[in-house]
């Protein structure tokens, strides 16, 4: 069976935008309007989990080997990672002084400037990060701080693919619980749970919406209509709750309510539409990325870190928008780089465990 690259295409695209999220939201945040900001937010990680709905089936073994590698393939990054931040402390504290460090990390802004830097390795984080709580990573701040996606994927593909073996002919009944709970959920925010109830509930929804449109291509005639009811959503949604709820949406984000999935609902629209529909049929550097999507994914938020350190020094020599175009050029150039190094990474970590497999099975 052959690839789709449209699947690979679209990851590629999302992937693009998370960088372009990540440069307007961190270091962007020195420079870049607001209003610029909130349209990066269009295209946004609910994709992920839409295509994630239509590339995966009912088979919960291949499911559960799939989480299983890419949870051994994230404890190696953070594991990496772990030891980068330490070192580069140490290296630090050794050639420099703890006011050195101190002034590099208040690059990152007041909000992620550190307090606690020693050479006593914190091995109490690296465990956090193993068991999916992102603890700061001080030397790279970007990166625990764009984890929130993983945690609710995995959750995510675990119930997905129990509802899709065990209740095939109810999926729909599936997708309408998931829209009753999150309208639920915002009629009553008293009630809106804590943690990931409020994640799941609507990125399901997406998820199975994603699965049901697999193989299948939404009809011409139907187009307009699929728009129309997005930009109707969108003047309700200025109308109900003003116009300064635009500078809001990505406080809407955390968990998604109202604003924030009626704001995503046009990219969900447009990459559904496009499903089985625009053809690619070659290798590009965007499916490239696609291909490579969680390398790219944990890259972005080391490259997104670094870029700090151009942005504070430039952002008074140059106009916004030139600065913003140079920031996300080269923080994809990083992130490309950057995740070629972390296969390589990968590689090695897998011959290590497969080397004290060996070992210790002898």
């Amino acid at each position: 069976m052959n690839r789709d690259l449209y699947i690979d295409f679209a990851k590629g695209v999302a992937t693009l935008s998370i960088v372009f999220i990540h440069t307007a939201f961190w270091s962007g945040q020195f420079y870049i309007p607001a209003e610029i900001r909130v349209f990066s937010l269009v295209f946004d990680v609910a994709l992920f989990y839409a295509l994630s709905g239509i590339t995966s089936g009912a088979n919960i073994e291949k499911t559960l080997y799939r989480l299983l590698k890419l949870q051994i393939t994230y404890m190696i990054f953070v594991t990496f990672l772990f030891f980068l931040d330490y070192f580069f402390k140490v290296f630090g504290l050794t050639f420099f002084s703890l006011e050195w460090l101190q002034s590099f990390y208040s690059t990152f802004g007041s909000k992620y400037a550190t307090t606690n830097v020693s050479t006593v390795p914190q091995w109490q984080n690296l465990g956090n990060w193993y068991l999916h709580q992102y603890t700061n990573a001080d030397t790279f701040p970007v990166v625990m701080g764009s984890f929130w996606y993983l945690k609710v994927y995995y959750i995510l593909t675990v119930f997905g693919v129990l509802i899709l073996r065990f209740f095939p002919k109810h999926i729909n009944w599936f997708i309408g619980l998931c829209i009753a709970l999150t309208l639920i959920f915002n009629i009553f925010p008293e009630i809106y749970p804590a943690g990931q109830v409020g994640y799941v509930a609507f990125y399901m929804t997406v998820f199975l919406v994603g699965n049901k449109m697999k193989g299948k291509t939404i009809p011409v005639k139907i187009i307009p209509v699929l728009y129309g009811i997005v930009a109707a959503a969108l003047v309700w949604m200025f109308w109900f709750y003003g116009s300064e709820i635009f500078y809001k949406i990505n406080k809407n984000k955390f968990p998604p309510k109202i604003p924030y999935i009626i704001w995503s609902s046009f990219s969900l629209v447009t990459l559904f539409i496009f499903y089985n529909r625009l053809k690619i049929k070659k290798e590009s550097f965007i499916t490239h990325i696609g291909k490579n999507a969680i390398f790219f994914y944990f890259a972005q938020g080391i490259s997104s870190s670094l870029v700090y350190f151009l942005v504070v020094p430039l952002k008074e020599n140059m106009t916004w928008w030139a600065l913003m175009i140079l920031i996300y050029i080269v923080n994809i150039i990083l992130a490309f780089i950057i995740s070629l190094g972390l296969k390589k990474v990968d590689k090695l970590g897998w011959k290590t465990l497969e080397l004290l497999r060996i070992k210790t099975a002898s």
